[in-house]
Order: structure tokens, then C-alpha cells, then sequence
């Protein structure tokens, strides 16, 4: 993730501070020159972060406050509200009705990733029930319009273009008419991203478009201000979207360009795949960014790969111990569900994205797909057995060859699933209500418990057994754990 690096930074200059024994001016002072130094290398605007620091200093006046007050948690609160202060733009962005026709015109420069976002913002739509389809006004770009075909037809989505046309207004207008005729709720408008044929294509269009979102290349830097500028005077934009989030480029010229559009963030793109593009909400996003996790966004995935009727059926298998391959083959294809696991990671608190760099996250993934391939080589007998006894010699050479595996790569599966067995059975003996309540597990297991499950790298990240019991008392006040697997109201 671009931003890893900056959390990284403002994480590790709050926790130099919590780790002083006094509080101070002089504390304070270089825990926010570490926090202005990371914003500047991110390539945030040096006002916003003038302004950032003036402020936090307004708010935390050491000698105002009482010995009683807690000043970590005031600074770290400070530090939290002013970040969000720079990516909130202050107003929401006009949100699709379903079974009414909105349209949505994408604006931004070339190169920006405008016609792959497109698809993805209407792949994210039609997954949550919505009827999009798209429409490619783009007719300065050679390629374009099978750019945007390959996309739609890849994402069963319908498009509109022309290949003979050379009238953006007259396609944008044609393809809007007749998608409302066929009742699609959400249509998206791609345009070629030079201004002056935007601004034609707006005066031009019958109906003006409900939301323009302009896409915004994270890697363009300190550039970011002054081109959000340059858009907003062309066109009323109306959100924004900040592409390339996964690479090398600093990004926090981009997201301070809510500051120069004031129009909120909606989504940023996290990779090339059409499930990579997260929503994008300031208050989980800065807690994230702070190490500080976004329990609310872990929920919401898991109750996304986890079907509701699955759900106390996987709470009866935790209570039983019993761990069997097809369980463990269940596990893994939730996991791929939940999308880049270094963004499933980020929002545990504690952890940062830097613990999972690019590269090993893919070779991660790949690995969970070469287990899942092996273990589609297995027989019924193998896969429901929860004795690791009765894999003897021939059958792992016969799943080896099933499979177009390496037998000591068969062995490697199989260790991995012995270690997750392990810790599956330590989960015996927890009781639960029939609806399969999951504040039942919060009561029943204390943090002594938790802690063996977890690995000892991911408890040394949460702050070892102290950080592990605040965790779990956030988890049991938000309610957020309990609902986990469908209990809780």
C-alpha cells in the first residue's frame, strides 16, 4: 500500500512518545516534527501540514492540562482528528439511488486509470445489487473503447461505444438514452480527459450527469494540488477517486487534493483487479493509517465471505476441535474472498501494512491456491478424516501426481495443515448458545486463552498480553466482535 510507508512513520513517532517517561514540551514538539517530516517526504501540501501542527498545539496545551489527564491519549487524539481534518471534505458525495437512473461522468487526466476505474466503481455497484452499465465518450484515445468492451464483457456488465462515431456528446447522449430504456439504475459516462472537451460535453449533454468523480493518479505528487484545482474550474466535480495505491509513489499529494476539489475521497484503487478498489471512509482509513485498525471494516468483510447460514455451523465445528482438510479448504477460499491480505491485515489493530510487503503477499495467495489444488486431488475419506495418520506414503504420492505437485510440496500442505489443527483444537470446549452467538466466545475466552491461538508475531504487534486484553475489551464494547458470526444485535 502507498500510504504504508507514512503509517509506519506517524505510527512509530506516537509510540516514541508513549514510550517517554515525561510528557513535555520538548516531547510533544518532536513527535510532531517526526509526524510534519513524514507528511512532507508523502508529498502532502505544506500548508494543510502548517496547519496541522499550529492546530494540534492549539489543542493540546501541556501546561493547561491537569496531572490527572491522560496526555498520550490527548496527543494521539489530536494527531488522529487533524489527519481526518485534511481528508474529510466536510459533505458527502450524491450517492446512486437503486431503481432510479443516476449518471455518473468520470473525468481526469490520461493515464490516470480513468477506464479501468469505471469498471471497477461498476463491478463494486452490480455486486451490491445496483443495474449498472457503461458508456465510452472517449474518442481522442486509440483503444478506448476495446479497453472499456474487454472490461464490461470480462465483468458481465453492458457498454455502450462506436467505433465510426467521433462526437463524444453524441455517444455520451445516445448510450445514456438508451441504457434508461432498459432500466439500468446506474450509468457511467468514461471521457477522454482533456478539459475543454469536457466542458463541451457538459453544456452539450440534455441531462447534466448527477455525480462527476475525477480519477486521480496517486504517483503525480506534490502536482496533485494544482490539478484538482484545474479540474474543479472546468467541471463541477463532485468526488473523488485515487487510483495506483498499491505502488511505490508516496500518495498523500492525491488525498490532499480533497483539500483543493473539497470533495470527498468515495474510493481508492489498491491493484489492477477488478476487486482491488476499496471504499474509501476517513475515520477507519486514518485509523488504519495509525496502526490502529478498523474493526467495523474487518466485520464487514468477514460477514461478505462468511454466508449468514454458514456461520453457526463454523462455531459448532471451532467448539468440537475437530479440524479437517475441507475445513481448512473452506478457510482458504473465504480468505481469497476478503481480497489483498495485506489489506484484511491493516485493519486489525496493531498491525501495519508494512509488515506485508507486496511481493509476499501475492506469493501468499499463490500459495493458498497450490494448496487448494492439491487438496482438490484428495478423496472424500481424506478430506473429512481429522487424523493426520492415515496420509501415508502412496497417498500423498498419488495426490503429488493428481495434482502436477512436488510430493515434498504435498508434506509442506500438510505440515501447514497440522499447525492450523493445532491451534483449531485449543478452541475445544467453547460453549455457545444453539443460534451460535459470538459474544458467547468473547465470554468465554480470556485473554491467556486468546493468546496461545494467536501467532507470536501477531501478538508482539498487538502490544504483547496488555495490548491483547484492551483489544479485547474494545472488541466486546463496540459489539463488533459479537456480531462476528451473526449474534449480537
Amino acid at each position: 500500500m502507498v500510504l504504508a510507508q507514512l503509517g509506519g512513520s506517524i505510527s512509530r513517532a506516537l509510540q516514541q512518545m508513549s514510550n517517554a517517561t515525561v510528557i513535555d514540551e520538548k516531547v510533544l514538539n518532536e513527535c510532531l516534527n517526526e509526524i510534519t517530516r513524514a507528511l512532507l517526504q508523502s508529498d502532502v501540501q505544506f500548508k494543510l501540514v502548517r496547519d496541522m501542527q499550529t492546530n494540534i498545539k492549539k489543542i493540546v496545551n501541556l501546561e493547561d492540562l491537569a496531572a490527572g489527564h491522560n496526555k498520550r491519549k490527548i496527543i494521539q487524539q489530536a494527531v488522529f482528528n487533524e489527519l481526518c481534518k485534511i481528508l474529510d471534505a466536510g459533505k458527502p458525495s450524491f450517492t446512486p439511488k437503486k431503481g432510479k437512473p443516476s449518471v455518473v461522468m468520470f473525468v481526469g487526466l490520461q493515464g490516470s486509470g480513468k477506464t479501468t476505474t469505471c469498471t471497477k466503481y461498476a463491478y463494486y455497484h452490480q455486486k451490491k445489487g445496483w443495474k449498472p452499465a457503461l458508456v465510452c465518450a472517449d474518442t481522442f484515445r486509440a483503444g478506448a473503447f476495446d479497453q472499456l468492451k474487454q472490461n464490461a464483457t470480462k465483468a458481465k456488465i453492458p457498454f455502450y461505444g462506436s467505433y465510426m462515431e467521433s462526437d463524444p456528446v453524441k455517444i455520451a447522449v445516445d448510450g445514456v438514452d438508451r441504457f434508461k430504456k432498459e432500466n439500468c439504475d446506474l450509468i457511467i459516462v468514461d471521457t477522454s480527459g482533456r478539459h475543454k472537451q469536457e466542458a463541451a460535453l457538459f453544456e452539450e449533454m440534455r441531462q447534466k450527469p448527477d455525480l462527476v468523480i475525477f480519477v486521480m493518479d496517486s504517483s503525480i505528487g506534490q502536482a496533485a494540488f494544482d490539478q484538482a484545482q484545474a479540474f474543479k474550474q472546468s467541471v463541477a466535480v463532485g468526488a473523488v477517486i485515487v487510483t495506483k495505491m498499491d505502488g511505490h509513489a508516496k500518495g498523500g499529494g492525491a488525498l490532499s487534493a480533497v483539500a483543493a476539489t473539497k470533495s470527498p475521497v468515495i474510493f481508492i484503487g489498491t491493484g489492477e483487479h477488478m476487486d482491488e478498489f476499496e471504499v474509501f471512509d476517513v475515520k477507519p482509513f486514518v485509523s488504519r493509517l495509525l496502526g490502529m485498525g478498523d474493526w467495523s471494516g474487518f466485520m464487514d468483510k468477514i460477514h461478505e465471505v462468511v454466508p449468514m447460514d454458514q456461520q453457526p455451523e463454523l462455531l459448532q465445528k471451532l467448539s468440537e476441535g475437530n479440524f479437517t482438510l475441507r475445513i481448512m479448504y473452506e478457510q482458504f477460499q473465504n480468505i481469497l474472498k476478503m481480497g489483498p491480505i495485506s489489506q484484511v491485515f491493516s485493519m486489525l489493530p496493531g498491525f501495519s501494512a508494512e509488515l506485508m510487503p507486496k511481493g509476499r503477499e501475492k506469493e501468499s495467495q499463490a500459495k493458498i491456491k497450490r494448496y487448494m489444488t492439491m487438496m482438490d486431488s484428495m478423496t472424500n475419506e481424506e478430506l473429512d478424516s481429522s487424523n493426520p495418520k492415515i496420509m501415508n506414503e502412496s497417498r500423498i504420492m498419488r495426490i503429488a501426481r493428481g495434482s502436477g505437485r512436488q510430493v515434498r510440496e504435498v508434506m509442506e500442505m500438510l505440515e501447514e495443515y497440522k499447525r492450523l489443527a493445532k491451534i483449531w483444537s485449543k478452541m475445544k470446549g467453547l460453549k455457545f448458545p444453539k443460534k451460535g452467538d459470538m459474544s458467547a466466545l468473547s465470554r468465554n475466552m480470556n485473554a491467556q486463552q486468546m493468546g496461545k491461538v494467536l501467532p507470536p508475531q501477531m501478538l508482539q504487534q498487538i502490544g504483547g498480553m496488555g495490548g491483547l486484553q484492551s483489544l479485547m475489551k474494545q472488541m466486546g464494547s463496540a459489539k463488533d466482535m459479537m456480531g462476528m458470526f451473526g449474534g449480537g444485535n
